[in-house]
């Protein structure tokens, strides 16, 4: 997934100029609640039983803090956003035991839209917050101007679809009828976002998946993006998008916001010195390779 972070450079140059403006600003909104996989991941995973950690160098080899389980080598995309709206960076959720009221990160690596954590999650939300104002109503209104952050499904194609010799769902469903199911619950999901008070929501869309080294590797497909992923990411990403139109035209106040970075990231991976960046597509597949190895020895890793 860290190549999907590097190809997002030109969007992550452009949140840092507009943080840097808003440092010694008021805060545009009362706090920044992130859900999400490894791309917003900032350190729940050091505390779960799982081997998918980012938690050793030379992750987090550019972050102020170092180390913390970001799936980087600096910020994240929500790090930018967060300094953008004068906020500290949401904290790990599962590190904190009291109440944090500008917000918290719920993301998680490897987790995926079928794992339907989302529900108990802002019930959490909702419970560590309840003693901290009088009334419900100013919770809700705490919530309504608050924002919330969404980067989900790359697993739920990466650790599943993609892998028909682990799980059966692509000889189940048709790549359209998978994303159909995946929007679904997605939608659902939002809807209990707002149901307990979110009101202005960003989700991004996928990266182009197909070009990932993991995928590319697999496919022997001569170091080329393999297309027919990106197409089929791309029935999720439409989906997602027309579903996000229907839930604000349908529930009052409520603004989704559709972060469309695919073919930014796309065109950066097929003109990265346009975009600064440098780098080897053979030693990424080396890196991927010996990465893969790793994992092999270890079943059920990243589940």
């Amino acid at each position: 997934m860290d190549l999907l972070l590097s190809v997002l450079f030109c969007f992550v140059i452009f949140l840092h100029f507009l943080s840097a403006n808003s440092r010694d600003a008021s805060p545009l909104a009362p706090a920044l609640y992130v859900f999400g996989d490894s791309l917003f991941d900032s350190g729940n995973n050091n505390l779960l039983p799982t081997l998918a950690r980012a938690n050793y160098f030379p992750y987090g080899l550019n972050f102020p803090g170092g180390v913390t389980g970001r799936f980087t080598n600096g910020r994240t995309v929500a790090d930018f956003i967060a300094e953008y709206l004068g906020l500290p960076y949401p904290p790990p959720s599962i590190s904190i035991h009291g109440t944090v009221v500008t917000g918290l990160n719920y993301a998680s690596g490897s987790c995926g839209i079928l794992k339907e954590t989302g529900n108990h999650l802002m019930d959490d939300v909702e419970r560590k917050l309840a003693k901290e104002y009088g009334s419900k109503e100013e919770l809700s209104a705490y919530l309504s101007k608050s924002i919330f952050v969404l980067w989900i499904g790359n697993n739920d194609y990466i650790n599943n679809y993609l892998q028909p010799h682990l799980y059966p769902s692509s000889r189940r469903y048709t790549p359209q009828q998978f994303a159909h199911l995946l929007v679904d619950k997605l939608s659902m999901g939002l809807q209990s976002l707002y149901n307990l008070g979110a009101r202005k929501v960003v989700v991004f869309e996928l990266g182009p998946i197909g070009c990932i080294p993991s995928i590319i590797k697999e496919s022997r497909n001569s170091g080329k993006c393999v297309e027919e992923t990106n197409t089929i990411i791309s029935y999720f990403n439409k989906g997602v998008g027309e579903m996000l139109k229907s839930l604000a035209s349908t529930l009052s106040g409520s603004t989704f916001i559709f972060g469309k970075v695919n073919r930014l990231a796309y065109d950066a991976i097929m003109n990265p010195s346009n975009y600064g960046l440098k780098g080897h597509k053979k030693s990424m597949l080396h890196c991927m390779v010996k990465w893969e190895s790793l994992m092999h020895s270890f079943p059920g890793a990243l589940s």
